[in-house]
C-alpha cells in the first residue's frame, strides 16, 4: 500500500484535524475548567456555553461562539484544500464523513467526542450549500422558538437532509450515503439528549 497516496494523506488529516477538540482547549485555556468533568462532559459549544456560564457569563458566550466557528471550520479548512488541489467529489464525502468521525470520536480522547453538529454544518456548508442554509435557516427558528439547542440541531440537520434529497440527490457522487452516515453519527450522538425530550428532562438554552 501507498501511504504517500494522495487519498490517504487528505482522509488522515481530515480525521486528525476533525479530531481536535477545541472547546475543550477553550475552556482549559481561558476560563480553567475541563468541560469534559461538568455539565453534559461533551466538548461542543453548548456545554462550553453552560459550563462556562456559571462562573463567567460574558466569556461563556464568546468561547461558545469560538467553538462554534473552530468547530466548522475544522470541517471546511481540509475540503476546500482537497477542492483546490482538485481531488474527486467521492473523495470529498469521503473526508466530509471522517471529519465527523473525528470530531465525534476523537483520537486525542481515547475516542470520545463532541455530537458533529459544527462539524457537520462544516462540511454540509461546503459541498451542498443551499440545503446547508436551509437547514440553518429551520436551525435559526426552532432554537429562538423552543430555546432547546439539541431539538432545535436535530431539526436543522433534518432540514439538510430533506434539502439535498430534493435539490441535490446523489450528492455529485450517485448515491446520499455518504449524508446518511454524518446524519447517522449526529442522531447516534444525540440519543441521550433524545431521551430527555422524550421524557420532557432536555435542558432550554436560556
Amino acid at each position: 500500500m501507498d501511504f504517500f497516496n494522495t487519498n490517504i494523506v487528505f482522509f488522515a488529516a481530515a480525521y486528525l484535524i476533525g479530531s481536535i477538540p477545541f472547546g475543550l482547549l477553550l475552556a482549559k485555556t481561558f476560563a480553567g475548567v475541563n468541560i469534559k468533568e461538568h455539565g453534559s462532559k461533551s466538548i461542543g459549544a453548548t456545554n462550553v456555553l453552560r459550563v462556562v456560564k456559571e462562573t463567567n457569563p460574558t466569556l461563556a458566550k464568546k468561547l461558545g461562539l469560538a467553538t462554534v466557528i473552530l468547530d466548522a471550520i475544522k470541517g471546511t479548512l481540509v475540503l476546500l484544500i482537497g477542492m483546490a488541489y482538485g481531488l474527486s467529489e467521492s473523495t470529498l464525502w469521503g473526508m466530509a464523513v471522517l471529519s465527523i468521525l473525528g470530531h465525534c470520536y476523537s483520537i486525542y480522547l481515547g475516542l470520545e467526542g463532541g455530537k458533529g453538529v459544527a462539524t457537520g454544518l462544516g462540511v454540509f456548508l461546503v459541498l451542498i450549500p443551499i440545503p446547508t442554509l436551509i437547514g440553518a435557516a429551520v436551525w435559526g427558528f426552532c432554537a429562538k422558538v423552543l430555546k432547546v439547542s439539541s431539538l432545535a440541531s436535530l431539526l436543522g440537520l433534518a432540514g439538510v437532509v430533506i434539502s439535498a434529497i430534493i435539490f441535490n440527490n446523489g450528492l455529485g457522487v450517485g448515491s446520499n450515503a455518504p449524508m446518511y452516515i454524518i446524519a447517522f453519527v449526529i442522531y447516534y450522538k444525540h440519543i441521550p439528549n433524545i431521551i430527555r425530550l422524550i421524557k420532557k428532562e432536555e435542558a432550554k438554552v436560556v
